[in-house]
């Protein structure tokens, strides 16, 4: 049975039995509103580890102003129920007081430079000092042995990737696949914001990285040019555009001739929600 507890205190002590016993520990953050791509980390966690913690934090900092911070799907009963069937032993769900006692505006904070501005920290300026900050600090709390994150996230990732390296944590990072729909719709707590019109329309974004991932395996290689096309596509189906962006999956920087190993990412908005997604892309 899965053990649900809203303090660092509880958590620690239930964590430190668990390594007093000899168990690993693998470890998958969330804001919550639990989908099957969650549930997919879920299921890599049980695969690495003894023990599984998820967390459930809607974390303020990485919500900017006028963004849905409020309005985010609180679903806690729900979320419970699906992690605790797939297997998770341990659910840390926090206040946001417990996370930051002395408020959010003086917390100390981690920024993973260069990176956390390009792409959606470009859009969204302050967000992934958000996502450092508390992965840093739910990573400080649980202790992990391996931390899985969905690839649909792909900066995101990338970020977590280079705060792990640079500060020196313990933790190894597992990416898992993003889950979709059968549409090829990147699935996402955010595609509750989708009237049925748009969810008829959204997959239209998977579909066209694909295209242009058949351009450029086809040799093109005006990578501004195929931006801004893909761009304008997206438009003309009723999207409004945010970025399409072709880079190298390295550093995220934008693609040169020569690079091989790329990584296609886009957000872009449709009705109320911002719907991000990418593909990854290997040239000969």
């Amino acid at each position: 049975m899965m053990l649900t507890v809203h303090t660092i205190l509880e958590l620690r002590q239930q964590l430190h039995a668990a390594r007093r016993a000899g168990k690993t520990i693998a470890f998958v953050p969330t804001m919550g509103n639990l989908h099957r791509g969650h549930m997919s980390l879920i299921e890599e966690a049980v695969r690495q580890a003894d023990l599984v913690v998820a967390s459930i934090f809607v974390n303020p900092l990485q919500f900017g102003a006028n963004e849905d911070l409020d309005s985010y799907p609180r679903t806690l009963e729900k979320d419970q129920s699906k992690l605790e069937f797939y297997g998770c032993h341990l659910l840390f769900a926090p206040s946001a007081h417990e996370m930051y006692p002395r408020g959010s505006d003086i917390q100390t904070v981690v920024e993973v430079r260069s990176l956390s501005d390009l792409h959606c920290g470009d859009s969204r300026p302050t967000h992934f000092r958000g996502v450092a900050t508390v992965v840093t600090k739910l990573f400080g709390i649980v202790q992990p042995d391996y931390a899985i994150f969905g690839k649909k996230d792909y900066q995101q990732l990338a970020v977590i990737r280079q705060l792990t390296e640079d500060l020196s944590l313990p933790v190894e990072i597992i990416g898992v696949a993003t889950g979709r729909a059968n549409s090829g719709l990147a699935l996402s707590s955010r595609n509750g914001y989708l009237t049925e019109s748009e969810l008829a329309i959204a997959p239209i974004l998977y579909d066209t990285l694909h295209e242009l991932a058949t351009q450029l395996k086809q040799g093109e290689r005006s990578f501004k040019e195929l931006e801004e096309q893909a761009n304008q596509h997206l438009e003309s189906n009723g999207f409004s555009r945010d970025y399409v962006h072709i880079c190298r999956q390295s550093d995220l920087h934008p693609a040169a001739p020569g690079d091989h190993l790329l990584v296609i990412l886009a957000a872009a908005y449709l009705g109320k929600a911002r719907l991000i997604d990418n593909l990854e892309v290997i040239l000969n």
